[in-house]
């Protein structure tokens, strides 16, 4: 197995995803890409980019800082890979009554897009008050580096409050973003995207409208 293969192979199987999904993705047939995890085919840069983008991280690359982590800030938020099951009448049963239909959102917020069943434990979900979480459907890949894509959906707190470095959904200049923000000091936040290269900007705390903290992400292929 080539390096690249093996990288290939790491985080297909990292992002729980099947040599036919990849290929799906790709324009490719399972095929190719087992022969390529095996090292028995050669990429082309094209197919290079596509993977890369279907795997949410550059491959190919070698990081002279990896060990350090140097300039990758974590995000917040813990991802977890869907599973599609089938729901069981007997599970519906013995979990009526404690589960909470949490609103799915757009950036705008004006109407529930659908909802997505969620375990109640002492009348919270994932510790928040059942009534101050809903689901956000990312609109854009402008948090890509941070593995957050257009797509996906993410588990928020509704809250107007700055609580601690994180990611948020905010309000900036008129416009609906999920940014990692930051405290500098008593007036200044710093906020952050990443389409693959980080941008950061310094902005007045009183400019930017804090609407919800990112909890958990959800990723959908």
């Amino acid at each position: 197995m080539s390096r690249l293969g093996n990288e290939i192979s790491r985080l297909r199987k990292e992002v729980g995803m099947t040599h036919k999904q990849l290929a799906k993705i790709v324009g490719v047939s399972k095929a190719f890409i087992i022969d390529v995890e095996s090292g028995k085919k050669i990429l082309s840069e094209d197919l290079v980019n596509k993977i890369s983008k279907a795997l949410r991280k550059e491959i190919g690359k070698v990081d002279l800082y990896d060990d350090e982590k140097y300039n990758k800030p974590e995000p917040d938020p813990k991802v977890v890979r869907i599973v599609e099951k089938p729901v069981q009448d007997v599970w519906n049963d013995a979990l009526a009554g404690v589960l909470a239909a949490v609103p799915v959102y757009n950036y705008k917020m004006d109407k529930a897009l659908n909802t997505k069943k969620m375990p109640i434990i002492s009348n919270k979900v994932e510790g928040y008050p059942k009534d101050k979480v809903f689901y956000l459907s990312v609109e854009d890949d402008d948090m890509a580096g941070f593995r957050i894509g257009k797509g996906d959906v993410a588990l928020c707190h509704s809250t107007h409050e700055f609580e601690k470095d994180g990611i948020y959904f905010v309000e900036i200049n008129d416009r609906r973003v999920v940014r990692q923000i930051k405290s500098i000091d008593a007036s200044k936040f710093l906020v952050v995207s990443n389409r693959g290269s980080l941008i950061t900007t310094t902005l007045f705390k009183k400019d930017v409208k804090v609407l919800a903290k990112l909890i958990k992400l959800e990723i959908v292929f």
